[in-house]
């Protein structure tokens, strides 16, 4: 069998295609509102990005609670029944192995929003205006 990461070290196709549609399917099941656990009542979550293993055998799925999870009771309730949600999407995708699903609060939007604040400084907006300059006085 093949190797499933490029030589650049990213996914193959395969894996990122494999991680798109179990994100779609669980999307749906968490939208539907079918868990039952009083963590998870009345949330809503989006499911940012799954990241599936070379062998299909585990998913990092990287999930974001509307209004956080600064406690992380939504991660450990969606990690109490990934038994359950993993079945709910077997039914939805066909796949030799379903893999057994490991959640996690997708922390990209805090990084964002750290380097936006960095950016918005008024010190390094007078270094990039300089940059800017120098860069125009070299086309000239």
């Amino acid at each position: 069998m093949k190797k499933q990461k490029s030589k650049s070290g990213e996914p193959s196709v395969r894996l990122l295609r494999v991680g798109e549609n179990v994100r779609h399917a669980l999307s749906a099941v968490l939208a539907r509102g079918e868990v039952m656990d009083d963590d998870l009542k009345g949330k809503s979550i989006t499911v940012t990005e799954v990241r599936v293993s070379p062998d299909l055998r585990h998913a990092n799925i990287f999930v974001m609670p509307l209004g956080g999870d600064a406690d992380g009771k939504v991660v450990k309730a969606l990690n109490r029944h990934s038994h359950y949600l993993r079945g709910q999407i077997s039914h939805a995708l066909v796949m030799k192995y379903m893999p057994e699903l490991r959640f996690m609060i997708d922390e990209s939007f805090d990084e964002a929003g750290h380097i936006d604040a960095i950016l918005r400084d008024p010190r390094v907006a007078r270094d990039l205006r300089h940059d800017d300059e120098d860069e125009k006085e070299g086309e000239e």
